[in-house]
């Protein structure tokens, strides 16, 4: 069983995706770190402008776990965030057949990030066609930081094989999983190229620019981008 573990991120980019719909299981990994400003609270989608970030405000603390971050509900976030989508998607291919699934996730008060995120992780694979069972790591019972506590997740969940990204070549212990009897992959993925509306394709926007302007078609698109290639033990 292969099993994959990511942080929560707001609206992910399509890359987030392909690995999620890789494993067999997704561990959304919502007890580590919060880091801020990065993929955890923002995400970009494409304007007449060029990329524009959306961004869920929120109050934190150094060294917060990403489950304990509360968003700032005292600013208009969700009504900035519903307009961006509609002003600058309403003539996108497949629009209107995700306006509904759009408008759901900007009508519910958000008290925490990690439940936002992870219901628009849930919502948008479910739009996109993709199955993987997920769990929240904050469920499971494991030890361990940084590599050892990815092992430890494996076998919490009973997972034979870990699926990291490309960025694990660099940190993880690579040695430390095939010792531990599970195997190492790594998921690479190219940003495919579709039709955006706005001039010349910008690859990296979350994947609500890839569902709204393929519609479909995005998960075959999204399967066809990536690469998973074996841990050399040599």
């Amino acid at each position: 069983m292969i099993c994959a573990v990511h942080q929560p991120q707001y609206l992910p980019w399509p890359g987030y995706f392909a690995k999620l719909d890789a494993a067999d299981l997704f561990v959304i990994y919502d007890d580590t770190q919060y880091k801020h400003d990065e993929w955890q609270n923002r995400n970009r989608i494409k304007t007449a402008n060029g990329a524009q970030w959306l961004t869920v405000p929120v109050h934190h603390h150094q060294a917060d776990r990403i489950c304990d971050v509360r968003i700032d509900s005292t600013l208009p976030w969700r009504r900035k965030h519903a307009n961006a989508l509609a002003t600058n998607y309403a003539r996108a291919p497949f629009y209107a057949q995700y306006a509904d699934l759009i408008a759901a996730l900007y009508q519910q008060d958000w008290p925490r990030l990690a439940e936002l995120n992870t219901e628009c992780i849930v919502r948008l694979c479910s739009a996109l066609g993709i199955t993987t069972r997920m769990v929240r790591s904050s469920d499971l019972d494991y030890t361990g930081k940084a590599s050892d506590a990815l092992i430890s997740i494996c076998q919490a969940v009973g997972a034979d094989a870990y699926l990291s990204g490309p960025g694990g070549r660099n940190y993880l212990n690579q040695d430390a999983f095939p010792a531990a009897g599970i195997d190492l992959l790594f998921h690479d993925f190219q940003p495919p190229v579709y039709s955006q509306p706005y001039g010349e394709f910008v690859p990296y926007m979350s994947v609500i620019d890839l569902l709204l302007n393929v519609g479909p078609d995005s998960l075959d698109l999204i399967r066809s981008a990536r690469t998973i290639t074996a841990h050399d033990r040599r």
